[in-house]
């Protein structure tokens, strides 16, 4: 599947098609002959006819999602003049392998490392330097759901931090030095003979239930911190003779997991929004912020007033877009790509009545009804046919063809539904879940454009 600006290309006389929509999108004239555009002169003629209109939009704070073995650990303070103060925290159990061979009685302790893979970076001023703090939790992780809004409690102090400045490093593993108080009490219940700490995972997990990873406020940056064997606590040892250290790793592979957000929107235009599921007008600018699970519900009602004056069209093109977006630092990228999800009057997802999941916009040139098995023709239930919003870094604009979408309400296939925005897209997952990403518009920029023919 691909974005409507590069399905573009793809079309039957693309030529002739991108020069008439160019010509036409820089115009914004209802009448093609005011622009010198009129197929077949004298002969059927075809009227090419375009219509610009705006959508409105509200926000929604939405209802709290499981977090839990996401793949990736949120770790970010950001502040923002419309979100608020933002902080997430990554939470996870350790793990190590019961059969490796643990430190004899007598091995003396090299070093320890706790290293952290770091697979994105995303914020401000990232030629300054950014803090992490790794702490030992003092409650376990159950065996539970955990949301986006939980947390759990830990030790204040640190067992290790590093300030790091990632300039253009957006992929690395950090090396954070451990403590010397905990560097050997955690190498002494470590060693045979010692303690039975070590004897397996669950004796393990009451003396250690788990991390939490934190950054330092007001950084204003978030990173995804990869879950796996590069992630954890690195025991660097040596025997009296030995010339080579022998590693033991404790690290975060096959662990459960979960991610929690804190957000303190007060003094900004999103304090209002205190109900979930609610749709507030906040004003002039509106925005989404991933893991806050703050989205954008778009009023549709406009699309109803424009095909209400219209009769024996074709639709050539329409385009949703939302943009150019507020600007943000180079550095803070925006949510990558979002779908479009039916909702009705209580902000509720619309779902299919084959299989109960949400209903979606879907993509331009598939199927906009399907067979349901009862001789019925029902919205498309595919996901991964949805049509996607995404995001164009050269125009800073959201765009998705929605066409055949438009086709199919004109035509009475489907019924018109508002649209509730939601940052997850087949090919990229659920950003929603896996970062602090966001970003702000103007409602005037949120626009419909239409390219239609009439026969006269």
């Amino acid at each position: 599947m691909t974005s409507f600006s590069a399905s573009i290309t793809t079309l039957p006389g693309k030529l002739a098609v991108s020069a008439f929509i160019s010509i036409l999108l820089i115009s914004s004239c209802s009448d093609p002959a005011s622009v010198g555009l009129e197929l077949a002169p004298g002969n059927n003629q075809i009227g090419v006819f375009y219509k610009e209109f705006n959508l409105d939009a509200q926000m929604v704070l939405l209802d709290s999602f499981n977090t839990v073995n996401s793949g990736v650990l949120v770790v970010g303070s950001e502040s923002d003049n419309l979100f608020g103060k933002t902080e997430a925290t990554g939470y996870s159990r350790l793990s190590f392998d019961p059969s490796k061979e643990k430190p004899a009685a007598e091995a003396i302790l090299d070093s320890m490392i706790f290293n952290m893979e770091v697979v994105s970076v995303n914020g401000s001023d990232l030629n300054q330097p950014k803090r992490y703090s790794v702490h030992k939790l003092t409650e376990p992780i159950l065996d539970t759901i955990y949301y986006n809004v939980d947390a759990l409690s830990f030790d204040e102090k640190s067992f290790a931090s590093t300030n790091v400045t990632f300039n253009q490093e957006k992929d690395t593993i950090l090396r954070l030095p451990v403590d010397k108080a905990f560097q050997e009490e955690l190498f002494g219940k470590l060693k045979i003979g010692r303690e039975n700490v070590f004897q397996n995972l669950f004796t393990f997990r009451n003396y250690f239930p788990g991390i939490a990873i934190k950054a330092k406020e007001g950084d204003n940056t978030a990173i995804g911190v990869a879950l796996g064997g590069n992630t954890g606590i690195a025991v660097y040892y040596h025997l009296e003779g030995d010339t080579i250290s022998k590693r033991f790793d404790i690290n975060t592979f096959s662990s459960r997991s979960f991610n929690g957000v804190k957000s303190d929107r007060s003094g900004t235009p999103t304090e209002v929004i205190t109900e979930r599921g609610k749709s507030y007008d906040i004003g002039s600018i509106v925005g989404m912020k991933s893991t806050l699970a703050l989205a954008m519900k778009i009023d549709t009602s406009p699309l109803d007033a424009f095909l209400d004056t219209l009769s024996g069209v074709i639709f050539n093109q329409v385009i949703f877009s939302i943009g150019a977006i507020e600007p943000q630092s180079a550095d803070n990228n925006p949510i990558t790509g979002m779908v479009m999800i039916y909702i009705n009057r209580d902000n509720k997802p619309v779902t299919s009545t084959i299989n109960g999941v949400p209903l979606y916009v879907q993509t331009d040139g598939q199927p906009q009804v399907i067979p349901d098995g009862k001789g019925n023709e029902v919205p498309n239930n595919i996901f991964i046919s949805s049509a996607i919003l995404g995001y164009d870094s050269e125009t800073k604009k959201y765009l998705a063809g929605i066409t055949s979408h438009i086709n199919a309400i004109y035509r009475g296939k489907i019924q018109r539904q508002d649209w509730l925005l939601y940052a997850s897209t087949p090919q990229t997952g659920d950003d929603f879940k896996r970062s602090l990403r966001q970003f702000k518009v103007n409602k005037d920029k949120i626009k419909v454009q239409v390219i239609y023919s009439k026969s006269r």
